[in-house]
């Protein structure tokens, strides 16, 4: 019977950068846009999200109540890897990606969105995010792409912010590997 052993830190250092030549390795060609998340811990979450793919940056949009303490908290320190960029309109964040030629996904639940497993999601893409309880903005889903949602099939409509995230970006960031 094979045991099973968790890596040590050491064993798992072994198969990364060192931390010299990280920050100036590529990145995954994938933007995360924040349109008015608030809550300390998912905005943390989503630095944690953006580390463990590496993903270019994070833009987090619209009026910053952020606890420091929280967000260091939630994110584990990881911060020091993450491009993270502040804004305070997501719209203007968004027509500057656009401009860039930079193709834009809202996850949000509308009448034309699509199941987020059925895009083919080309270099150069960003994921939006919404607020806790509105949801992605009207003005950044008139400015997206295409809208793309979980499916969900049990009694929820939702899911938490970080966690409809984690599961839109673990999909989008191994299309954009296989790309490479």
């Amino acid at each position: 019977m094979q045991q099973n052993i968790q890596l040590s830190k050491t064993e798992l250092r072994e198969t990364k950068p060192a931390r010299d030549e990280y920050l100036t390795q590529p990145k995954t060609p994938l933007i995360l846009v924040l349109d008015h998340v608030t809550n300390s811990y998912n905005v943390g979450s989503f630095i944690r999200l953006a580390d463990a793919f590496s993903i270019e940056k994070i833009i987090v949009c619209g009026e910053l109540t952020i606890s420091d303490k929280k967000l260091k908290k939630a994110s584990r320190n990881e911060a020091k890897w993450v491009n993270v960029e502040y804004s305070d309109s997501t719209s203007k964040s968004l027509q500057t990606l656009l401009d860039k030629n930079y193709t834009i996904y809202s996850v949000e639940l509308c009448h034309d969105s699509v199941d987020y497993s059925e895009v083919n999601y080309p270099s150069s893409t960003v994921l939006v995010l919404g607020n806790e309880r509105k949801g992605v903005s009207e003005a950044a889903l008139t400015l997206s792409h295409q809208h793309i949602h979980i499916p969900m099939s049990g009694m929820g409509n939702s899911l938490n912010v970080s966690t409809a995230g984690a599961i839109v970006l673990a999909e989008c960031a191994k299309q954009l590997r296989q790309k490479k």
